[in-house]
């Protein structure tokens, strides 16, 4: 197999200067050519020395129609690669990319600026959310002056809860991001959570588990029986829409309620439960685990689907 690594964003969010500086670094110095496919060019070029030094053939394909795979596999013919790096224009569709069989993505990287983040949330928000969907990393660079990173931060999550995500300004990474502006008081007996808060709680959890640890929550959920769960527990949650209409994830976690028997599935239920670091089988490791104190039936709310668009 040829692995391909993919490198994800609209112009100028950063990728030359990503794939740029990867290729300056001692742990890339390996043997064989790389293939640097370009998918667009930007106001910031490739240094020719920088190109010759890693032994790396860069190839500009402009038009998306010659993004083919048969023009890639007379790319790879003709430069006979051990790696492939392609610096994938965000303005393509990517869910119409297609590789060659045996090119596999060993990883994919999406670059975001920082300061158009919210234009193109707003108007691309399905082009941005093929791009960070099946990315294990999200770079944000260019965060300086930016002033609400942690709302950036849930968007992200909201399309890929798995990704790893970077902030940089023009020191480098930014290690410690300003506390979160959360609409509940992590300090109250029970924590109360509204629509928003509830998407907000479970997208924070994924993260700040130690926030929530031994703490009471309080939210109206839609009743979930996945066949596979142990006896007497069942995933309290909520519908979400986290680019656009046909983008609907169910985000909930497990929950231990010891009459789990006498619920359906599509029930509403107000339920109230201590949160807990536990490990769980279908987290494939720890996570977010809900011991139930009361679940009751409960009308379903006048907005039955979150919103993070």
């Amino acid at each position: 197999m040829k692995p391909v690594y993919m490198i994800n964003g609209f112009l100028e969010s950063g990728k030359t200067e990503f794939i740029t500086y990867t290729l300056a670094q001692p742990y890339f110095q390996i043997r064989g050519k790389t293939l640097l496919i370009l998918c667009e060019e930007g106001e910031k070029e490739y240094d020719a020395d920088l190109l010759k030094q890693s032994r790396t053939e860069l190839v500009l394909i402009e038009e998306e129609e010659e993004f083919t795979t048969g023009r890639l596999i007379e790319l790879e013919k003709k430069y006979k690669p051990e790696r492939i790096i392609i610096e994938y224009n965000g303005m393509w569709n990517y869910k119409e990319m297609k590789l060659p069989w045996h090119w596999k993505i060993e990883q994919q990287i999406t670059t975001i600026d920082a300061s158009t983040f919210p234009m193109y949330f707003t108007n691309m928000k399905s082009l941005l959310a093929e791009q960070i969907r099946k990315s294990e990393l999200i770079i944000f660079n260019r965060c300086d002056g930016v002033g609400d990173l942690s709302s950036y931060k849930r968007n992200i999550k909201a399309i890929n809860q798995k990704a790893e995500i970077v902030f940089e300004d023009a020191n480098g990474e930014i290690n410690e991001i300003m506390e979160e502006d959360l609409p509940y008081d992590l300090k109250a007996s029970v924590i109360d959570l509204n629509n928003e808060g509830y998407g907000i709680w479970y997208l924070d959890s994924l993260d700040h588990l130690e926030r929530y640890e031994g703490k009471t929550v309080r939210f109206i959920a839609m009743v979930l029986k996945p066949e596979q769960f142990p006896h007497n527990y069942f995933v309290p949650g909520r519908m979400a829409m986290t680019c656009c209409a046909e983008d609907m994830a169910f985000l909930g976690y497990a929950c231990e309620y010891d009459q789990t028997d006498a619920l359906t599935n599509k029930q509403w239920v107000k339920v109230t439960a201590r949160v807990e670091k536990e490990y769980f089988a279908d987290y494939q490791g720890e996570g977010p685990v809900l011991h139930a104190l009361n679940v009751e039936p409960a009308k379903a709310p006048k907005e039955e689907v979150i919103s993070f668009v």
